[in-house]
C-alpha cells in the first residue's frame, strides 16, 4: 500500500512560546524530525520515512490586515478558543514559519491553509501552484496516510477526518501530535477512532 505522511502545522505559533502555543509542541517537532531521520526505534521506525512515499506539511497562512473571515477576535474583544482566536500564523511572520526542528529537505508537498478564512483541515489549503491536497495524493497514488502534528482536537482532528473522506486508510500517531486541551483531545481521538481511524 502507497502510504505518505502528512504533518499538520507544526508551526513556531503553534509550539511553546507562540502566540498559540501548545504543550507538547515542541517534542512533537522533535518526534517528526527523528521519524523522517529513519533513526526512531519501536513503533517509529516500522513507519520510518522510508516507507513514505510523499511527505506533506501544513500550514495556517493567515493574513495580517483581516480577520481572516472572523476566525481571529475582533480588536478589543475576548478570543473564545473554540471559533475564534488571537491572531496567529500571519503571513510574513517568524510565527507562521515551520518549526526549526522539522527537516524541510524531507518534505515534498507544502499546502498553505486559512489565507482569509478559517480552515482547519489541510484538505482545505492549496499547493503554491494552486493544488489541493487530495489531488496531489491522488496523483501520486497515494492509499494511506500517516497523520501527525498540531492541534490534536483541531488541525489533526479535521485533516485525518478529511482524508477518511477521500477514501484514505488513515493512521494518527498518537506520540506524534499535542493538542489544545486535554479533553478535547481524548474526545478527537474517540471521534477518529470510530471514523475508522486507526490510532498507533
Amino acid at each position: 500500500m502507497t502510504r505518505a505522511l502528512l504533518i499538520v502545522d507544526v508551526q513556531n505559533d503553534f509550539t511553546e512560546g507562540g502566540a498559540l502555543g501548545v504543550a507538547g509542541g515542541n517534542a512533537v517537532a522533535a518526534g517528526i524530525a527523528e521519524l523522517l531521520s529513519g533513526e526512531a526505534g519501536g513503533s517509529r521506525q516500522s513507519a520510518g520515512s522510508h516507507d513514505y512515499a510523499l511527505v506533506a506539511a501544513s500550514r495556517d497562512w493567515h493574513e495580517g490586515d483581516s480577520d481572516n473571515g472572523g476566525h481571529f477576535a475582533a480588536p478589543g474583544t475576548a478570543p473564545d478558543f473554540v471559533t475564534t482566536w488571537p491572531a496567529h500564523c500571519v503571513q510574513g511572520t517568524s510565527g507562521a514559519e515551520y518549526h526549526v526542528a522539522l527537516p524541510l529537505d524531507r518534505i515534498d508537498v507544502h499546502v498553505r491553509k486559512g489565507t482569509g478564512e478559517p480552515a482547519y483541515s489541510a484538505f482545505d489549503g492549496s499547493t503554491h501552484d494552486g493544488r489541493d491536497l487530495a489531488a496531489v495524493l491522488a496523483e501520486r497514488g497515494i492509499e494511506a496516510l500517516d497523520v501527525v502534528g498540531i492541534a490534536t482536537d483541531y488541525c489533526v482532528r479535521a485533516s485525518a477526518l478529511d482524508a477518511v473522506q477521500a477514501g484514505l486508510r488513515v493512521r494518527l500517531l498518537s506520540d506524534l501530535v499535542a493538542g489544545v486541551a486535554p479533553e478535547s483531545s481524548a474526545a478527537a481521538l474517540r471521534e477518529l477512532a470510530t471514523a475508522g481511524v486507526e490510532i498507533c
